[in-house]
């Protein structure tokens, strides 16, 4: 089958600003071709998912990419730095060298590397299908153990850290507040101290993914992060990746659960015995008769015309999404419990908890709809990600002057409300949505505006005038 190399497409924006490049790899055990001359970008920002039947070669491609397997044939390319740099890649491809730093970035060969430099130097972390955790350790000491290299550089191999020397300390403090971090982001700080194998499946799969973001990395890879989750479960997945993107590391997974991949997805890469058969964004991909010929196990692409094959085709890839989408629909439905015949934009009293929920602290005001002007960015807030915007806007929170003037009782609420109990306080979003209310840039917003920072919104204006509308 004819493969497309990824410069072929230049329209796409995984094209134009690729994080990784898998160009023309193939693997062979034996007589036995795992993947063949495979192609493909995953972008710098994107959340690019690799599907296909079992045995299509995913995880194969992920034991390549991350230095486990030596590939038989190809190049794989992972950059530091926007753009191709397709010279500097050329320049150390025919150098010998592994990887070469310069002002502009870093280029790194991985085919070339061994995994403990691919995860150290290039910066790629990954799960496994199997949860790999140290089921003896507690919830923290596995977050710490991700971050060992800089613990024993700090302690000079040992010995500064039996003297407890400073510089030691420091390093220390350090990796228990990243350690923290991480915890309340996948909602385990309250199960630090537990053993990891304690822990329900759910839970050691999110702490698996917290281990990996410990080690700070450019690209996570992540081996069907969804297998054995329930919806409930699924959605937190959703979510949680979500906000990694929006930390600024790219994603590359693969996944079974349909639900999960096109909801989140940016970017589709379909595989069905080791060769690529799709590649582009979540609504091309669904619609492709080589995907669905492929997961229905349709030998004559003429048949999905048939009309029993459409309706399975619809039940694959829709209703499978249905699940985590209404649990993303949930919120929106507060928007509609007020009966107050209220002017459109006119403020909603302040409700009680018992109204919604039952979190202790008070609810609120919010408006029925956006000003004029239209609603602010509130993503240029740090910490405030796709799905908490959504929930804030099925409060009628939609501008920053809003948020700018909530007192202890409602912060306390919004984050009950939000289930990550003081993280607002910590992250200072009233704080910052003071500055953006009167028109100024924090350090976040000035990131976002110069595309250091990828999210959803980055396509749009940054800010239009006082308050950041977007």
């Amino acid at each position: 089958m004819e493969q497309t190399t990824p410069a072929a497409s230049a329209g796409n924006r995984w094209d134009v600003d690729p994080v990784l490049t898998v160009e023309h790899l193939t693997m062979r055990f034996g007589g036995l071709v795992a993947v063949n001359d495979l192609s493909f970008n995953v972008g710098r920002g994107d959340i690019t998912a690799l599907i296909g039947p079992n045995g299509a070669g995913k995880t194969t491609v992920f034991n390549c990419v991350t230095g486990f397997y030596k590939p038989t044939e190809g190049r794989i390319v992972m950059r530091h730095g926007p753009g191709l740099q397709a010279e500097a890649v050329d320049a150390v491809t025919a150098s010998g060298l592994r990887y070469r730093s310069m002002p502009e970035g870093s280029v790194f060969l991985l085919e070339r590397m061994p995994d403990f430099e691919i995860s150290q130097i290039a910066k790629v972390a990954r799960t496994f299908q199997n949860i790999r955790l140290f089921g003896g350790m507690t919830v923290l000491e596995n977050l710490m153990v991700a971050q060992h290299n800089a613990l024993m550089r700090a302690s000079a191999y040992t010995v500064g850290g039996i003297f407890g020397i400073p510089g030691f300390k420091n390093a220390e403090k350090a990796a228990i507040d990243k350690a923290r971090y991480w915890l309340e982001h996948v909602n385990l700080i309250e199960r630090a101290d537990d053993p990891a194998a304690d822990l329900p499946y759910g839970a050691q799969r999110r702490l698996e993914i917290a281990r990996a973001m410990c080690t700070d990395p450019q690209l996570l890879c992540l081996d069907e992060p969804a297998a054995g989750l329930n919806p409930r479960e699924s959605a937190e997945l959703n979510r949680i990746l979500q906000f990694i993107r929006q930390e600024g590391t790219s994603i590359l997974l693969i996944e079974h659960d349909m639900g999960v991949v096109m909801e989140i997805s940016d970017h589709i890469i379909v595989l069905d015995y080791g060769v690529k058969i799709s590649d582009g964004a979540a609504d091309e991909v669904r619609t492709d008769p080589k995907v669905i010929a492929a997961y229905l196990g349709v030998d004559d692409e003429a048949e999905i015309d048939v009309p029993e094959i459409k309706q399975d085709v619809e039940e694959v890839v829709h209703v499978a999404a249905a699940p985590a989408a209404a649990a993303t629909r949930k919120p929106a439905r507060k928007k509609a419990a007020p009966k107050a015949k209220a002017a459109p934009k006119a403020k909603a009293a302040a409700r009680p908890a018992d109204d919604a929920g039952g979190h202790a602290g008070t609810r609120p005001a919010g408006l029925e709809a956006p000003r004029a002007a239209g609603a602010d960015n509130l993503t240029l807030i740090k910490g405030v990600g796709p799905a908490s915007e959504k929930k804030l806007n099925a409060l009628g929170i939609w501008h920053f002057d809003q948020l700018a003037a909530w007192k202890k009782k409602e912060v306390e609420w919004v984050g009950a409300y939000l289930a990550f109990p003081g993280r607002i306080e910590r992250e200072e979003w009233v704080k910052q949505a003071r500055t953006l209310a009167k028109g100024g840039k924090t350090a976040f917003s000035k990131r976002v505006a110069k595309g250091e920072v990828p999210t959803s919104r980055a396509s749009k204006p940054a800010a239009r005038g006082k308050g950041g509308k977007a």
